[in-house]
């Protein structure tokens, strides 16, 4: 193949292993997280309400690197399984409230389980670890 054309290749993009590492991982996160009956989307926001209880749409969005269509439909679901609760601010009646309920905050106590067990899967020694979410976040930024 032409010179010209190498940055074309898959073999030479950066966004691949990327694409395909989140899929595999986020495969692996499955069974784990199909005895908590959670996605591994409504899995890193329950993450963000165990940390801070209560959140705006918004402010989710922002932790989660995800918009408003893409989590609408997440948190219906999640209230329907009665995790969180949404609720109108009174101050602002623009901005929507997300809160753990009783049921969703003893689901943390299930999911406790869920990094011990990908630690497993994962086969990175520590450090490595530690730089892959440096870069990765460095990526984000």
């Amino acid at each position: 193949m032409d010179k010209k054309y190498d940055a074309l290749k898959l073999e030479n993009q950066l966004c691949f292993p990327l694409y395909a590492c989140s899929r595999e991982v986020i495969k692996l996160y499955k069974p784990f997280l199909d005895e908590l009956d959670l996605t591994y989307t409504q899995y890193i926001a329950m993450m963000v309400l165990w940390e801070h209880k209560s959140v705006t749409v918004k402010e989710l969005g922002q932790y989660l690197f995800l918009d408003s269509g893409t989590l609408t439909p997440l948190l219906k679901k999640m209230e329907g399984k009665g995790l969180i609760s949404r609720k109108r601010d009174q101050e602002d009646e623009r901005s929507l409230i997300v809160s753990l309920t009783e049921e969703g905050e003893a689901m943390k106590e299930k999911a406790l389980e869920v990094p011990v067990k990908m630690a497993r899967c994962v086969r990175l020694e520590p450090e490595e670890a530690q730089e892959l979410y440096r870069l990765l976040y460095k990526l984000l930024r």
